[in-house]
């Protein structure tokens, strides 16, 4: 599999992606700057989280209008397997990726723990190699990570069955409506998601929730 990491200025969650991707897939993801406005063929593209130009304006905003969106936009269009985790689901809510937005927590603090998540859709290209309604564990870390979409946008969302996952027992937080934590497009090529499973792939973090999204996504099987 071929991947390629897309970087911002404040991206901070890079290098723990790549590692991730790393060991799982055997081969290292190609670095792409932001500034460049072409992406070559790949299996797979990353967003990876952080504070993309430091949030100034809202989250992800700047970097949503970044040369390399257009690129991205254009392999999703074609069927490109998309992720972005945190600031990169963000960054793919304010280029028009997915659906919906991320607001300010509930608290209006920063949140930095572990949740459980309920795998609600196990049959995209992200989560194919979870049970359905299995619950998993995965930290968090992020201040705007509130989705809200408008009644009309989440009743689609929901009909769809493009909510992949959900914060389970009572472990939301930052007020997601409907709990959800994780979702894809129509087409399921773009997954969007605030927790982190690139930080629960191996013995050394005490857990391996996280490894099986990667597995799906890279058709590796454990």
């Amino acid at each position: 599999m071929k991947s390629a990491l897309i970087q911002f200025p404040g991206s901070n969650r890079d290098r723990d992606m790549i590692a991730a991707i790393t060991k799982i897939s055997g081969e290292k993801p190609d670095l792409v700057w932001h500034t460049q406005s072409e992406l070559g063929d790949y299996d797979l593209i990353v967003i990876p989280g952080g504070f993309s130009y430091g949030d100034y304006l809202r989250a992800g905003a700047i970097a949503a209008r970044s040369p390399i969106m257009d690129a991205v936009r254009e392999k999703a269009g074609k069927g490109t397997k998309i992720l972005g985790v945190c600031n990169g689901f963000q960054t793919l809510c304010e280029a028009g990726l997915l659906p919906g937005a991320l607001m300010r927590n509930a608290s209006l603090r920063f949140v930095c723990r572990e949740v459980k998540l309920l795998v609600s859709n196990n049959k995209t290209a992200f989560s194919n190699q979870y049970n359905e309604n299995e619950i998993i564990r995965c930290p968090v870390a992020h201040h705007d990570g509130n989705f809200f979409a408008d009644e009309k946008t989440l009743n689609q969302i929901e009909e769809n069955g493009q909510v992949v996952f959900r914060y389970a027992e009572d472990t939301n937080p930052n007020g997601s409506v409907n709990n959800i934590a994780g979702i894809v497009n129509e087409k399921g090529n773009v997954l969007g998601m605030m927790p982190h499973p690139e930080n629960l792939i191996e013995a050394f973090h005490h857990g391996l929730d996280g490894r099986p999204l990667f597995e799906s996504a890279l058709n590796k099987v454990a």
